[in-house]
């Protein structure tokens, strides 16, 4: 029996991808960024929609040509529903389902985060994936929360961001700090030459395994806004040290309600996801932390971290063998968090 061949679509923020799966092997995964974002200091919705107008059948027909099948080779396509930004979405939804009804093919929702959780199953993602259960440090520009994972559709947000996402953390402090968008980057990158204990800055007592970073943000903008009356070049005399203290602080943040999780939930199999999953720091702590506590990581490949169409193939793919299709009345959901399908409390 052929394996299925699938076109993933990814189109949530502003990095338009595609990508093309047979069975769990990725064959091609284009994307096409928007750096005119980067003059705005963030994304901005309706240029975001306009470029993905743009970039969407360039980039489906650059991922069929790298993986050298033809359009009739498709068995089925998959899109990313939600979350994310609805001009974007409606985009990728639209493209997906004329493509979809134009071959006669299945047409397949994703969950975004969903995706990003069951990346870790890519043929090439780790060297082997996970095992259920599993607890996933899923965090974002926009979400950041603890995912119990018991099957590849049976999850459990045990504890999520009551405020910022970690990765939004990082943009606004960048911004404090007058870096470029997206920050994040930008301040692993300087951090590695800086002293993580330079600075300290105030961390949340959250209960359960809740998380925020609202505090930090407003610790590092009134401690930045005081060392800059006494000397006005503070943070072009201490940016190194700033942004090492800054990342010490958030991932600490992290790695604190993980830990907390996995040792009560008596769990050794552990991931991240996300596109801050791609901070080296974070890595560093994971690997560390699974020495000492006897861990199994997971930490997937660069790639598959940020926002990336072979992430939503990978679900496509499951949900096909599950025959689990949608049909053309679907639309696109900005708000379509994990909460949409799994149930969010307590752990039974």
């Amino acid at each position: 029996m052929n394996e299925s061949i699938i076109l993933g679509i990814e189109s949530s923020c502003d990095d338009t991808s595609a990508a093309i799966i047979r069975g769990n092997e990725i064959l091609s995964n284009i994307a096409a960024n928007q750096e005119i974002h980067n003059l705005y200091g963030g994304v901005v919705p309706e240029l975001a929609s306009r470029a993905h107008q743009q970039n969407i059948i360039p980039v489906v027909q650059q991922s069929l040509t790298k993986a050298n099948i033809q359009q009739n080779d498709i068995d089925a396509v998959g899109f990313t529903r939600g979350p994310g930004l609805l001009g974007s979405l409606l985009v990728g939804t639209s493209f997906a389902k004329s493509l979809a009804m134009s071959l006669n093919v299945p047409l397949i929702e994703v969950n975004h985060l969903q995706a990003h959780i069951l990346a870790h199953f890519i043929a090439d993602a780790n060297p082997v994936p996970p095992k259920f259960p599993f607890l996933c440090l899923t965090v974002s520009g926009g979400h950041t929360m603890i995912v119990l994972v018991k099957d590849y559709f049976d999850m459990q947000i045990i504890g999520k961001t009551t405020d910022d996402a970690a990765g939004e953390a990082f943009d606004k402090i960048g911004k404090i700090f007058g870096l470029d968008y997206p920050a994040g980057p930008i301040i692993d990158r300087m951090a590695k030459e800086g002293d993580p204990t330079s600075f300290e800055f105030s961390k949340p007592k959250m209960q359960n395994y809740d998380y925020s970073f609202s505090g930090i943000k407003t610790s590092v903008l009134y401690f930045i806004q005081k060392e800059i009356r006494k000397n006005p070049e503070f943070i072009s005399e201490n940016i190194h040290g700033l942004c090492a203290s800054v990342q010490k602080s958030i991932v600490d943040i992290l790695m604190q309600k993980l830990i907390k999780a996995a040792t009560e939930l008596n769990i050794t199999e552990v991931a991240i996801a996300g596109g801050v999953s791609a901070n080296s720091a974070l890595r560093q702590a994971m690997q560390e932390t699974g020495q000492k506590l006897g861990w199994n990581i997971y930490i997937p490949k660069f790639e598959y971290t940020t926002d990336n169409a072979a992430m939503i193939a990978m679900v496509a793919k499951l949900k096909f063998e599950r025959g689990e299709f949608a049909d053309l009345s679907t639309s696109a959901a900005a708000r379509y968090d994990l909460v949409s399908d799994f149930e969010e409390g307590k752990v039974n």
